[in-house]
């Protein structure tokens, strides 16, 4: 369905019941919106991946503004804020009281964000394989420990400037380091990508390189668990760390996953269950 929100068109999908029978009575269970990663993708970047969440919470999908199936709009619009701001709107829009936001990957930023510039609606954040800030650096050497200087290089180039020739080489030499599992060619084929958003976030000077959330972290109140596998070459556990940090432990759960790359979900099953138990209890 499309939802207008902040005068754009959002495409929205809804998996899983809010209330359930349980006895004699209907039980509401807890909402989730899952911010898919990017930045360019759709939410079929998480769908149908996080559905075994619906065992436990209703969730709620949406495509990001100017990607997927929601409008386009302009370039000056595609901003984390206005990214945390269509989230918010969403949410006052649909009437949800206590939300949960999962932010998987880029979609992290925009969950970080959201936490950041509207605490008031926020019950619960998952921050799944994502960080407070990018250093490229950091995933150059990762790639190198993982893939050696062949892997280094290609990366160097498609995160200095992506064009047609070194994407299809990153794919070819880095992107089989993200998981364990094999790659999934179908679900690429299903996905609508937007290569003009990711060009225009990670442009020289772009976003991916300016936004830093580190000293703001430490505003967030709510009950936050954070995901991270150990040998994830982008988002990496140095990046993880970090951001764990300046979020207070009064609040935080963060959990690593050994021999877990990009996105824990992907290589061990079992991070549903601490998602699950996080969402219950």
């Amino acid at each position: 369905m499309l939802i207008e929100v902040n005068n754009c068109r959002l495409y929205v999908d809804v998996v899983g019941s809010g209330l359930v029978a349980e006895s004699t009575q209907m039980v509401e269970r807890p909402v989730v919106f899952v911010l898919h990663g990017g930045p360019g993708g759709d939410h079929t970047f998480v769908k149908p991946h996080f559905n075994p969440l619906a065992d436990v919470a209703q969730l709620v999908y949406y495509d990001h503004r100017g990607q997927g199936r929601s409008d386009a709009d302009k370039s000056e619009n595609w901003n984390l804020d206005q990214w945390a701001d269509d989230l918010r709107g969403l949410i006052d829009i649909l009437g949800i009281q206590q939300p949960i936001v999962l932010g998987l990957s880029f979609g992290g930023f925009v969950a970080q964000n959201y936490a950041i510039r509207h605490p008031d609606r926020l019950h619960k954040l998952i921050l799944a394989s994502t960080a407070a800030r990018i250093l490229p650096e950091r995933i150059f050497n990762a790639f190198e420990r993982f893939g050696g200087s062949k892997a280094r290089r290609a990366a160097e180039e498609f995160w200095g400037g992506p064009t047609e020739e070194n994407t299809a080489n990153y794919i070819r030499e880095c992107a089989p380091f993200y998981t364990r599992i094999d790659r999934d060619e179908e679900e690429d084929q299903r996905m609508i990508w937007t290569p003009a958003v990711a060009d225009h976030f990670s442009k020289p000077g772009g976003e991916n390189w300016t936004f830093d959330f580190r000293d703001q972290l430490k505003t967030i109140s709510c009950p936050t668990l954070i995901t991270a596998g150990d040998i994830d070459p982008v988002t990496t556990i140095e990046a993880a760390e970090e951001m764990a940090a300046h979020i207070p432990e009064s609040v935080k759960q963060f959990e690593v996953f050994e021999n877990c790359g990009h996105g824990v979900h992907r290589d061990d099953p079992h991070a549903f269950e601490v998602m699950k138990a996080f969402l219950t209890n």
